[in-house]
C-alpha cells in the first residue's frame, strides 16, 4: 500500500517533487553499488549507537535507582518533563555552541532526546514491582542472585525493552537531523548535499537507506532477544 500510494503521488506531480520507487531504489543500489552509501551509513549508526548506548547505561540506571525511593521518583518528575517538552532542536543548537562540527554535537543531541524515554522506562518498571513478591522472596529468604535474576529484572526489563526500542527510533531520527545543520559526514550531510541539488531522488534513497539500517537493527538484533527475554 505504501509503494502504491509512493507510485500514485510521483504519477500526479513528477519526478521533481516524488521520484517514484523505482527511480528511488535505483539510486539507492548505485549508492550501494559504488560503495558511497557504506561510510556515511557507518559514521551514523557509529554516533547513534554511541548516544544511545550512553543514554541506555546513564537512562537505564537511574530511573532504577529512583524508582526505589519515592521521594526520588517524584523529584524526578520534572526534570524528564523538562527534558521530554524540550525540542530536540533546542539542544542541538546548544550542543553546536559547545562541540562544534564534532562527534559530540549529534552524540550529545542523541543522548539528550533518549535519555527521558529510557530514565520513565526504568523507572515505571521499578515501581510496578509486585511488593507481596517481594515480601515473599524475603520470607522464604530467596538468595540475592535469585532475587535479582528471577523476580526483579524479568519485571523491571518487561518495561525496560520497549523503552530501549522507542529510543532507538529517536536516535536514528535525531541523529539525522543533528548531521544535517552540524556536520560534514554522515547520512545528513549526504542529505543536505542532495537537498542542495535538488536530487530527490538521492534523498529518497538515503531516506530508504536509513529506514532499512534501522528495520534490520530491531528485527535481526533486537527482535531475536527480545523473544528470548518474553520466554
Amino acid at each position: 500500500l505504501l509503494l502504491a500510494a509512493w507510485e500514485a503521488v510521483s504519477l500526479v506531480y513528477g519526478a521533481l517533487v516524488l521520484p517514484d520507487p523505482r527511480a528511488a531504489f535505483a539510486t539507492l543500489w548505485g549508492l550501494i553499488d559504488s560503495g558511497a552509501a557504506w561510510p556515511e551509513l557507518g559514521v551514523t549508526t557509529r554516533r547513534a549507537a554511541s548516544g544511545l548506548a550512553l543514554a541506555i547505561a546513564v537512562g537505564s540506571v537511574l530511573g532504577m535507582l529512583a524508582g526505589v525511593s519515592l521521594t526520588a521518583s517524584m523529584m524526578s518528575r520534572p526534570l524528564v518533563t523538562v527534558l521530554l517538552g524540550t525540542p530536540p532542536i533546542a539542544w542541538l543548537v546548544l550542543a553546536m555552541l559547545w562541540f562544534g562540527a564534532s562527534d559530540g554535537t549529534p552524540v550529545f543531541t542523541v543522548f539528550v532526546a533518549c535519555f527521558p524515554v529510557i530514565f520513565v522506562g526504568a523507572l515505571q518498571g521499578t515501581r510496578t514491582l509486585d511488593g507481596q513478591l517481594k515480601e515473599m522472596a524475603t520470607a522464604f529468604r530467596l538468595p540475592l542472585r535469585m532475587k535479582l535474576f528471577d523476580l526483579y529484572l524479568p519485571h523491571v526489563v518487561s518495561y525496560l525493552f520497549p523503552a530501549w526500542i522507542t529510543a532507538l527510533g529517536t536516535s536514528w531520527k535525531v541523529v539525522v537531523m543533528a548531521e544535517l545543520l552540524s556536520s560534514a559526514d554522515g547520512v545528513g550531510a549526504a542529505l543536505a548535499v542532495s537537498r542542495a541539488q535538488l536530487d530527490t531522488a538521492a534523498t529518497l534513497a538515503w531516506i530508504t537507506a536509513v529506514v532499512g539500517t534501522l528495520l534490520a537493527v530491531e528485527y535481526l538484533l533486537l527482535e531475536p532477544i527480545k523473544r528470548e527475554l518474553e520466554r
